[in-house]
């Protein structure tokens, strides 16, 4: 994992943070702050930005105005692979498994640095490239062992159903070892069986200090996981707060419901 700051101290802030396509805007001075140790969620209706805003925050777009810091170093201009290196991984709504390829292949995929990628080192450190690949192998096991993908590691990722798929995600972006993970809808189509796996093991990992911001419509997931949740709506932040009082809040209530009703 990579070096996290102390807990408390801000790992992920966004300052007014606006993005505009045209002549709509799908955010409006979004701000917010993610402390190290968190476990956020990011909640709202459909067509609220979260997911607009988990792109920026990602690195896989650009706001037209305000900023991002990671750490409190300004990334507004990095990409998502540069975001990954330092520590920002995220998984998607709709998981990209590499089909044809085996279950511990895709997750060895998220290792970063592979030096077998490199030319020189597989001329003239063959060994050296052959010890890491195996420490690779070993830790990817690891990784499947806690998302209970173990049994399914040499079989074809294309055979897994949805809510494992969504446990391979998590699975790669682990491989990288994150300090913060951004987990996109997670119970989306998942059956109850998986889905308190997934609700057991970001638990697990955020009390090993991985902090955590996760956009999800299953307000029953939220309550059980997350300390703090933001609320947007209409491309702008609506209010934050403990679970219980946001989800009584007459304004969320009302977003939801209009939401519903458009």
């Amino acid at each position: 994992m990579q070096g996290a700051p102390a807990p408390g101290v801000p790992i992920l802030r966004a300052a007014d943070v606006c993005m505009r396509f045209g002549g709509f805007s799908a955010l409006e001075g979004v701000s917010l702050s993610i402390r190290a140790g968190d476990l956020c969620g990011l909640i709202g209706p459909n067509g609220a930005g979260k997911s607009t805003l988990f792109d920026i925050l990602a690195g896989d777009r650009q706001p037209t105005s305000g900023q991002v810091f990671l750490r409190e170093r300004a990334v507004g201009n990095h990409a998502a692979d540069t975001r990954l290196a330092a520590g920002l991984g995220r998984t998607f709504q709709i998981p990209r498994p590499f089909c044809a390829m085996t279950v511990i292949e895709n997750v060895m995929l998220g290792r970063q640095d592979h030096a077998g990628e490199r030319i020189w080192p597989n001329w003239f450190a063959r060994k050296r490239v052959a010890r890491i690949e195996a420490d690779a192998f070993a830790r990817a096991m690891e990784i499947l062992e806690f998302v209970a993908l173990a049994n399914h590691a040499k079989q074809p990722a294309g055979v897994l159903s949805g809510g494992q798929r969504k446990l391979l995600e998590l699975a790669r972006v682990l491989m990288a070892e994150p300090s913060l993970i951004l987990l996109d809808e997670p119970a989306a189509g998942v059956n109850p069986a998986l889905l308190d796996i997934i609700i057991e093991r970001i638990a697990a990992l955020n009390q090993r200090g991985i902090t955590f911001l996760i956009v999800e419509h299953n307000m029953q997931m939220i309550a059980r996981l997350c300390q703090h949740v933001y609320v947007m709506a209409a491309g702008k932040k609506l209010m934050e707060g403990p679970p219980l009082e946001v989800t009584r809040d007459p304004r969320v209530i009302d977003a939801y419901l209009s939401g519903a009703a458009a």
